[in-house]
């Protein structure tokens, strides 16, 4: 491995999220938005939290939808990374960054690192909103720390995906259409509602959705306390997403750098 790529990485992570931070109208939304929904459920739902079979006791339908909205906002803001990607493609910076002596596998790895830093100040900032407004995180600090971890390496994994669509494509268009889908899989998961409670395709989507699988432990861990066996399932269904949006960026940087020798 090339001894510069770390210093190479934190220069051009620091560039990408200086290009994100400028850009408001490309993160506001994943901040406003889950705290808009969140607000709403919260007031129209409130009840919810009452009906027979509903999976837990003693809680707010705020601290039921706080692991959902936090998970909401970082996927919504995971494909920053990789617009600003595609930009850099159209704008021919991507071709002189191959022509200078910079580490190819520091033009990827800038990214993940940028989308795990952009992840990590998102659920903190939506995390202290909604503690503010009287959320509660029975596991205190430790479920806190886990919970943005899990929503930093969540927008690593979604913005993999991403960033093999920009490296494919080389357009930001193509990738800002990729929302649509993240919006979907969001809603259609447990996100807002418990899959104890749904019945029909519905809730036979909701129930093989991975994300129903990476949310439902960590709402345990806000709700009951911290648990190194939901971390775990949380961290491993993240992981396995991940390994497959990593392995095709890889496999879609290689192309690219075939086509621009």
């Amino acid at each position: 491995m090339n001894q510069n790529i770390f210093p190479q990485v934190i220069k051009l992570s620091h560039r990408s999220i200086l290009g994100m931070i400028r850009q408001p109208q490309s993160w506001a939304p994943g901040l406003f938005f889950p705290l808009l929904l969140a607000a709403v459920y919260a007031s129209q739902f409130s009840k919810a939290v009452t009906i027979e079979g509903f999976p837990f006791q003693d809680v707010s339908f705020l601290d039921f939808v706080l692991p959902a909205c936090v998970v909401q906002g970082v996927l919504f803001g995971s494909t920053n990374s990789a617009s600003d990607l595609a930009a850099d493609i159209e704008n021919s910076f991507m071709d002189r960054l191959l022509v200078s002596p910079v580490s190819r596998g520091s033009i990827l790895l800038s990214r993940l690192a940028s989308a795990f830093i952009y992840g990590v100040a998102q659920a903190a900032v939506l995390i202290a909103i909604l503690v503010l407004f009287g959320a509660n995180i029975a596991g205190g600090a430790s479920s806190i720390v886990s919970l943005v971890f899990i929503a930093a390496l969540l927008s690593v994994s979604m913005g993999s995906f991403g960033i093999a669509i920009a490296l494919r494509t080389g357009s930001q268009e193509v990738v800002q259409s990729t929302f649509p889908l993240i919006f979907v899989a969001v809603f259609v998961s447990s996100a807002f509602f418990p899959v104890q409670l749904m019945d029909g395709w519905y809730g036979a989507i909701a129930r093989k959705n991975p994300l129903t699988w990476v949310i439902d432990p960590t709402r345990r861990m806000v709700i009951h306390g911290f648990s190194w066996t939901d971390l775990g399932q949380s961290l491993g269904i993240i992981l396995a997403i991940a390994s497959i949006g990593i392995a095709m960026s890889i496999r879609q940087l290689r192309k690219r750098l075939a086509r621009a020798q």
